[in-house]
């Protein structure tokens, strides 16, 4: 995501290294904590703030009701129910990489934001190198189908820092492989994940061409319609310099596509049972 990625591009040498891999895991963890009630979350108009914010033109962030977070290793510190009294009314949480990588701060951010009764998915950096089939096992290994947990996410961008794995698949192969991981985890989870994806690897690789799929698409400087023409999306990332009360370091800003009364039918069909 956004964050990591700006703070690999102020990093030479050998510290590069540590923006493309995590800690290796021979368990599951628990499922963590589950909220006081999964009944349906009452939606909180964010209280966010942007050290570097962008005057979008036409529909701006602030028109849409429903915003949340998506988090992985570079916030080390969280305070979940801040957050929440805030206006996070959701988070995406890296949680694994490629074949054998997971964040290290899955656990408690997973652990904390549940807790704090925040609907949560958890999300895996795909990478080129490593078949598809065996990544989705090592997703499944280490995230808990956990009932009331938001559906997966594929994240799907080039990895141009990775010290093992820069290869750029033609986009044949790419939704090939994208199509064996989500049928995979839809099957473990009874849920299709959703698919996020950035500009340049929209562009190159027709990655908008998967059916039934929901995109979750990144566009910091430009409105979704203008970099994604005529694309439906889901989830919008507004923003990887959001400042939120909970939350010491930036992070990335999302936001829900719809209404209230949106979010709330979301929540019952897309929901993990």
């Amino acid at each position: 995501m956004l964050t990591r990625r700006t703070l690999c591009l102020t990093l030479s040498g050998l510290a590069l290294s540590a923006c493309a891999t995590g800690s290796q895991r021979t368990a599951p963890p628990p499922a963590g904590p589950a909220p006081a009630s999964l009944a349906m979350p009452a939606v909180i108009r964010p209280d966010f703030g942007d050290s570097d914010p962008v005057d979008f033109p036409g529909r701006k962030p602030a028109r849409y009701p429903v915003h949340g977070i998506d988090a992985a290793r570079f916030q080390d510190a969280a305070d979940w129910p801040t957050a929440r009294a805030a206006g996070v009314n959701f988070a995406f949480l890296k949680a694994t990489e490629g074949g054998d990588r997971t964040d290290p701060m899955f656990d408690s951010h997973w652990r904390g934001a549940r807790a704090a009764g925040i609907p949560t998915s958890a999300y895996h950096f795909f990478y080129f190198c490593t078949p598809a089939e065996v990544q989705a096992r090592w997703f499944i290994r280490n995230v808990p189908k956990t009932p009331g947990m938001l559906p997966p996410v594929l994240d799907l961008e080039w990895n141009p820092f990775s010290p093992t794995c820069t290869h750029r698949p033609e986009g044949a192969v790419v939704r090939r492989e994208a199509r064996i991981f989500l049928a995979a985890l839809e099957a473990h989870y009874g849920q299709r994940p959703v698919v996020y994806t950035t500009p340049e690897f929209y562009r190159q690789t027709g990655i908008g061409k998967l059916r039934a799929v929901e995109f979750w698409l990144r566009s910091t400087a430009k409105p979704l319609s203008e970099v994604y023409p005529g694309q439906r999306w889901r989830f919008w990332q507004y923003s990887g310099t959001g400042l939120v009360p909970g939350f010491l370091d930036e992070v990335d800003l999302n936001l829900f596509n719809g209404s209230a009364a949106d979010w709330a039918a979301w929540l019952t069909a897309r929901r993990v049972t």
